[in-house]
């Protein structure tokens, strides 16, 4: 048998929480002693979906000829971000039998059981099929944008009989596992909330003060609500990652190191993205999010989780509502929901591995 913790996720989408989950992990558990590695999958046909989605992230409406380097720019430093992680041996993802052997195999963070994703979905590595290790565990995994009545996402789960512990990251896949496997299954903390030491925030550039708008295809009412807002305290709009014509300025480039500060300077956060939540709670910053079709399990699930079902709004969120959130960090009571979270998270994690 092999050594050392092999950690399967997607690591390799351009994509600030799928690389901030990966590195949190990674990063944590090593911390903590263990010898954890990324396992390097790869695949001609998932990448070529991967680098169109992050070349044309708004479809069905086409990037401007001018803001493709902008894009480049930005999935180059995703490539040179993820270049200085401890990786595996590459190996295809189809193929998982040629993956690395290890001691054991860490199954997660991020929407690895998501039948539904779009070109990760039902990948058989994920329910473990083909991988060699002593014991295989889950951390944090999530059926994404599926459903528990989904009869597809159910059978596909039904194949994670030979893990060992197994844990989710949100209520929809708890049910869901439940309904597969008839077992309980504890739920556990994203790993950039689980482990926050490695997205401590640089010294940012120096800015006018303003306000993080992560995310993108937002409802109308939601961003004209939010416009006015920024208004009244004369404030800017910056959108990082993804172009918004309602907001002030345009940071498209900007790669996953720089995310953090980012969300740690901002005066609020706005968002549509589970991670936007997720940072915003990590740096205790004032925020609001709004639910969209693909991202509306997850994101209603977090906040739930952590006691902050009032910063989740409805499409038309008015100004009142915005105002009472984005004036005023999160309450206290949900950062201490977090810390007894993460005791409970840590100690899964403790018993799964040794």
């Amino acid at each position: 048998m092999g050594s050392g913790v092999g950690i399967l996720t997607l690591h390799r989408c351009i994509n600030y929480g799928s690389y901030w989950q990966a590195r949190c992990l990674l990063e944590g558990l090593r911390a903590r002693g263990h010898d954890a590695f990324l396992l390097d999958h790869t695949s001609p046909a998932v990448d070529r979906r991967e680098w169109r989605c992050a070349f044309q992230p708004l479809l069905p409406a086409r990037t401007s000829r001018r803001e493709f380097p902008l894009y480049q720019a930005k999935i180059r430093k995703f490539f040179q971000a993820l270049a200085k992680l401890p990786r595996s041996r590459r190996f295809d993802i189809d193929m998982p039998e040629d993956a690395d052997v290890c001691e054991v195999i860490v199954v997660g963070s991020d929407e690895v059981w998501n039948v539904l994703h779009p070109w990760y979905g039902g990948k058989r590595a994920f329910s473990g099929e083909g991988l060699h290790a002593k014991r295989l565990v889950s951390y944090a995994a999530s059926i994404g944008n599926s459903t528990p009545d989904n009869g597809y996402q159910i059978d596909w789960l039904k194949r994670l009989q030979g893990f060992s512990r197994i844990s989710v990251r949100d209520e929809t896949s708890r049910r869901t596992v439940r309904a597969a496997l008839g077992a309980e299954v504890p739920i556990v903390l994203d790993p950039c909330l689980q482990f926050p030491e490695p997205t401590v925030a640089a010294a940012a550039a120096e800015r006018m003060p303003y306000v993080l708008v992560y995310g993108h295809s937002f409802p109308r009412g939601f961003a004209t609500s939010v416009r006015a807002w920024a208004n009244e305290r004369r404030l800017v709009l910056l959108s990082v990652g993804y172009r918004n014509d309602w907001a002030d300025e345009q940071l498209i480039a900007a790669g996953p190191i720089e995310f953090p500060a980012l969300v740690a300077n901002a005066s609020a956060v706005v968002t549509n993205f589970f991670h936007g939540c997720v940072f915003a709670l990590r740096h205790e910053r004032p925020f609001a999010c709004v639910s969209s079709d693909y991202r509306q399990n997850k994101l209603r699930d977090l906040v739930r989780t952590v006691g902050a079902e009032r910063h989740l709004v409805h499409e038309d969120g008015g100004l009142e509502t915005l105002a009472t959130l984005l004036d005023e960090p999160p309450a206290p009571a949900i950062a201490e929901r977090i810390a007894a979270l993460r005791q409970h998270s840590q100690a899964f994690l403790d018993h799964a591995l040794h």
